[in-house]
């Protein structure tokens, strides 16, 4: 089992910048993004296939976020800019058990970080 372990997340001002990273202990396959907001429901961010080949956000996000990797370093990114205090949850990393698109779903995702938080003040 891959052995997922974010970092990045911290406490900036709206309009500002953080670069999430989620380093994991070997290959893997679709990574995805997701946040859970006190009181929410834990949704989908952004989620990137292992050739970066694909790649998909939620609305909410589209446009301020970017997802990446460097899978030479089995390490996945999400470039958050232009924060917004909605963006404030924390932040949990995903990997899927093989090949798969960029899933939305986080069914699809068998193996989970411990999240990172994010908070947005205004």
């Amino acid at each position: 089992q891959v052995q997922l372990v974010e970092s990045g997340g911290g406490l900036v001002q709206a309009g500002g910048s953080l670069r999430l990273s989620c380093a994991a202990s070997e290959r893997t396959f679709t990574m995805g993004w997701f946040r859970q907001a006190p009181g929410k429901e834990r949704e989908f961010v952004a989620a990137i296939t292992r050739s970066a080949s694909n790649t998909n956000y939620a609305d909410s996000v589209k446009g301020r976020f970017t997802i990446s990797r460097d899978n030479a370093k089995n390490t996945v990114y999400l470039q958050m800019d232009n924060l917004k205090p909605e963006d404030t949850a924390v932040y949990y990393c995903a990997a899927t058990t093989g090949y798969s698109g960029a899933s939305v779903y986080s069914w699809a995702y068998a193996n989970w970080g411990q999240g990172t938080q994010v908070t947005v003040s205004t």
